[in-house]
């Protein structure tokens, strides 16, 4: 029986013996290829080595990749144990091949690691795909250490498959306050002056500092052990695939990435080997139904962390134009 939270408690954890009927909503394929139509805005049930042959090649115009990192760590009971150097770069590399295949030609992928597994995903990664960068994102609290650094940030890496590639700079553009605002002329020099005070949108970095791991009271946090925030994946979204396009991610956990594209118009086919996490994905979905914004985001831009009060002190409405900003590097 599940537990009884706190009223601000939002933490989606079901168990299995309460959730069949969110369980039963889920695709289980039964060795046969399946068409695009069969799997799309589904999360299937199942491992994606063997799963990736039976999906259509080149059905994905995005895909977002959260593997296991090259630690010890139980996912629900499932124990993903480290790996020497050579086995965990042939492990990387049986996925990849499996997904170059997956995505189209003007496609892009993001795969996402820690600072040790980054040092091998980025060099397999350019054997499959052609790097276009680095993104480092920093998490709020981190992971403490008795004789190290905190590590506090993770990297994601940017790929695509050819030249031919999406990527839409005004669609994650970000809002920030002007700490010393410049006038040129007595006229505002790249900032926009408001009755709640002076903003820039500025064009994306690779460094994301914006980002707030999902915690107990955010209603899209779950118990899965590494869930990535809405928020990240929104941004890889808006930038790299259009509204109706396909986004895969083949380890999809508590459902992020479906989450995020579904919010956003676009379509999704997440697959997942745990029952736990895809019974949570699919109670998120429904939720998104219902609830289709995302933490950090309004106004078609991205908002500084921590800025929720500062919004509402501005009222700002969803039906205002975030283009009486100019965008600014």
């Amino acid at each position: 029986m599940a537990k009884i939270k706190a009223s601000r408690n939002k933490t989606i954890d079901t168990p299995l013996n309460e959730g069949e009927v969110w369980l039963n909503r889920c695709l289980r394929l039964n060795g046969w290829p399946q068409s695009l139509d069969a799997v799309l805005d589904k999360i299937i049930l199942g491992d994606f080595f063997a799963t990736a042959p039976l999906l259509q090649p080149a059905c994905a115009d995005l895909i977002v990749v959260d593997p296991p990192y090259n630690l010890t760590k139980s996912f629900n009971g499932t124990v993903f144990s480290k790996k020497n150097k050579a086995d965990y770069e042939a492990y990387t590399r049986r996925w990849l091949s499996l997904l170059q295949g997956l995505l189209k030609d003007t496609g892009s992928i993001y795969v996402c690691c820690d600072w040790q597994s980054s040092l091998f995903i980025g060099n397999v990664l350019a054997d499959f795909f052609q790097v276009r960068n680095r993104i480092t994102w920093q998490r709020e609290k981190g992971r403490g250490a008795q004789a190290n650094w905190k590590n506090s940030q993770e990297d994601i890496w940017f790929a695509t498959k050819s030249n031919a590639y999406i990527f839409n700079l005004d669609a994650v553009k970000m809002r920030r306050r002007v700490l010393a605002p410049y006038r040129a002329a007595g006229q505002p020099k790249d900032w926009q002056p408001t009755a709640g005070g002076n903003y820039r949108d500025t064009c994306p970095s690779n460094f994301w500092d914006d980002i707030t791991v999902p915690f107990w009271s955010m209603p899209e946090n779950t118990a899965h052990p590494t869930q990535k925030p809405e928020k990240l994946l929104a941004k890889i979204i808006l930038a790299s695939s259009n509204p109706g396009d396909v986004v895969l991610d083949p380890f999809l956990g508590s459902a992020s990435t479906s989450v995020a594209a579904k919010k956003l118009g676009r379509h999704y086919i997440g697959i997942e080997v745990e029952p736990q996490y895809c019974l949570w994905a699919e109670q998120r979905l429904a939720q998104a139904e219902a609830n289709p914004t995302i933490q950090g985001y309004a106004d078609g831009v991205f908002w500084e962390r921590n800025s929720l009060a500062e919004r509402q002190r501005l009222a700002i409405s969803r039906s205002e134009r975030p283009c009486a900003f100019a965008c600014f590097g």
